[in-house]
């Protein structure tokens, strides 16, 4: 099952791909400074994704937050007409299953 990412998930990752280039800054040969340089970008691109993903996600939750609280009873709607729904189709799927 897939598991949420944290911030200190995120920052031991990059830690230790840190610790990986800090190992083999010594290493001499073409390929060891390509594969370097890739790893050291590869970490820069994602701590830059990572921060857009989580600001978007984030500017989401806000909105969503904000719409709740302007219209409550509205969400609520919404919140039971989905949770109906999703039962209805549920118990259908499953009702076939038994005969």
């Amino acid at each position: 099952m897939n598991q949420p990412v944290s911030d200190t998930d995120h920052d031991s990752l990059t830690d230790h791909a840190r610790a990986l280039l800090a190992e083999t800054s010594d290493a001499v040969g073409e390929k060891v400074g390509e594969t370097r340089d890739r790893l050291s970008a590869a970490i820069d691109g994602g701590k830059k994704a990572y921060g857009k993903v989580n600001e978007q996600v984030t500017n989401g939750a806000k909105a969503a937050d904000k719409a709740v609280h302007k219209h409550p009873y509205g969400a609520l709607a919404i919140g039971v007409g989905v949770g109906a729904l999703l039962g209805f189709l549920v118990t259908r799927r499953f009702s076939h299953c038994d005969r």
